[in-house]
């Protein structure tokens, strides 16, 4: 019994305190951390490389102890989402115990091939190209909240078949809303620096790391949203505090469905929740809810793809759900710490069906007392609703469209990563690729391999998620012919249409390209 006692401890001790950074927490800190803090990224400070994240080792486990990063609102076990960025347990935990262990290298030739992020424009140019005049942050001391409404020129409606938003200074965007406004009348409004975006549809927004928001489209299922002719598209853009003097001229690019394209399944987005009686007291947590459908329910059956709540930074909590006719909870979003600074739409994993007879439902907390450190006004003052940064909002937005059977079968995170045919592949250098583009098998070489070389060779989606290893240090021998690539993930499926990184470490040197899967 002893000596079981014994090795068991060996074991936990080795499991416990034997990470590296090569081996152990590279590709943690690639699929979770690096899509903000990368060279030319939102983050002050890069995290690619061990050099880059030893000397933040300290900063890093308080920040991952205590669930600040990587920034994720929503309660996983909730609802699932579309590309989580939080840390699973077993991440967690991982990443813990190597800081607190020394966060030891390891043998830099096992680092795992790091991903690549496109700065430019991922889908390519689009049909239609709408872009701010340059503008130059005001966000001294304070977030800088700006909205720029531009006239489209649209000769006739138009149904999106994807959008894409590019930054044109991703150091300084911390995010951006991106409306259609009919009536084209919303003005530019760059003055007072909290302009927080029209009473409008909102088609989409654009976070760190964020992909772009293509619409499925294939047999049986092809989805859309409609410009209207005349409309102006109105660009809600945060920039964070510090930022001043720093320039920029953000751009969305629009993919269109032919016009003569049929069975587009029209989705709509609209703030289906909302409460415009909010009334807060100083030194007071306040609760409020919201509703809809009361009392006989939604009169039809709608598919739910995506969940965007809104508050300001009073807000502390907010959570939002339907009671079906059989009052069974269908889950949309609970996040218990609310973050002003992070708001996105979060599409789920899995189309949410809520039937006819459903009321939605949200309840929020906001604490305006100085325990809130977000809290605009020392000391608290009364809050009521509003569109201004230091007032109130209880929004939530949704896409949903007419349900039809089968929806909530489809996987929204396999389908909202499919790519356009028009995605180029740009291989470079010593890079050999082919067919270009592959569907079922794709053969990958690079002219600098030789005969003893040892190699790691991964796929990357453009979110800097893994997706694929097909070589983990292999040993280059003369019959050496290529990589192959037969277009699945790891865990076996095949991987959805779209572009895709191949990085690779050769002898502890990395490269990259960029390949298109059809």
């Amino acid at each position: 019994m002893k000596q079981l006692t014994t090795f068991l401890f060996a074991a936990i001790a080795t499991l416990g305190f034997g990470q590296t950074w090569s081996d152990d927490v590279a590709s943690i800190v690639y699929n979770k951390c690096a899509t903000c803090h990368h060279d030319g990224g939102i983050a002050p400070t890069p995290l690619m490389t061990y050099t880059d994240v030893s000397p933040m080792a300290s900063a890093m486990y308080d920040a991952i102890n205590n669930d600040v990063m990587p920034p994720w609102p929503p309660d996983n076990n909730y609802q699932q989402y579309s590309h989580s960025r939080s840390l699973s347990p077993v991440e967690k935990s991982t990443m813990l115990a190597w800081l607190d262990n020394g966060y030891p290298e390891g043998n830099s030739a096992n680092t795992p091939p790091p991903p690549v992020f496109n700065e430019g424009s991922i889908l390519g140019n689009g049909d239609l190209v709408v872009q701010i005049p340059t503008y130059m942050s005001k966000a001294n001391t304070q977030d800088d909240y700006v909205c720029f409404s531009v006239p489209v020129g649209l000769a006739q409606n138009r149904t999106i078949r994807a959008v894409e938003i590019v930054p044109g200074n991703r150091a300084i965007v911390h995010h951006a809303l991106i409306y259609v406004d009919e009536t084209g009348t919303y003005p530019t409004d760059t003055v007072g620096g909290d302009c927080m975006g029209p009473d409008a549809t909102l088609i989409g927004g654009y976070t760190p790391g964020a992909s772009p928001m293509v619409f499925p489209s294939g047999v049986g299922f092809k989805l859309g949203m409609d410009i209207p002719m005349g409309s102006n598209i109105v660009f809600g853009m945060h920039y964070p505090e510090g930022t001043y003097g720093e320039y920029d001229s953000t751009k969305v690019i629009f993919h269109f469905y032919p016009t003569n394209e049929v069975g587009i399944r029209q989705v709509s987005a609209d703030p289906i929740l909302e409460n415009w009686a909010l009334s807060l007291p100083p030194n007071q947590i306040t609760d409020a809810t919201a509703s809809y459908g009361a009392p006989n329910g939604i009169p039809v059956d709608i598919s739910v793809l995506s969940v965007f709540p809104h508050m300001h930074l009073i807000g502390e909590a907010i959570k939002a759900y339907a009671l079906d006719p059989q009052n069974d909870t269908i889950k949309y979003i609970d996040i218990h710490h609310w973050d002003f600074h992070w708001q996105d739409f979060y599409f789920f994993r899995y189309i949410q069906k809520t039937p006819a007879g459903s009321v939605l439902h949200a309840e929020a907390v906001y604490n305006n007392t100085t325990s809130n450190e977000h809290n605009p006004f020392d000391p608290p003052q009364h809050v009521y609703a509003g569109e201004g940064t230091t007032d109130e909002m209880m929004l939530v937005y949704f896409h949903y469209l007419l349900y039809q059977p089968g929806d909530e079968n489809y996987d929204l995170e396999s389908l909202m990563s499919v790519g356009l045919t028009e995605l180029s592949n740009e291989n470079n250098g010593d890079w050999s690729v082919y067919p270009v583009p592959f569907t079922d098998q794709l053969t990958i070489n690079n002219e600098q391999l030789q005969q003893g070389d040892r190699v790691s060779v991964y796929i990357y989606d453009f979110q800097g998620k893994l997706i694929k290893q097909l070589a983990n240090q292999e040993l280059i021998s003369g019959s050496f012919a290529g990589f192959v690539w037969d277009g699945t993930n790891d865990q076996g499926m095949a991987a959805a249409k779209g572009g895709y990184m191949v990085s690779m470490n050769r002898n502890g040197g990395f490269s990259s390209t960029m390949v298109l899967k059809q």
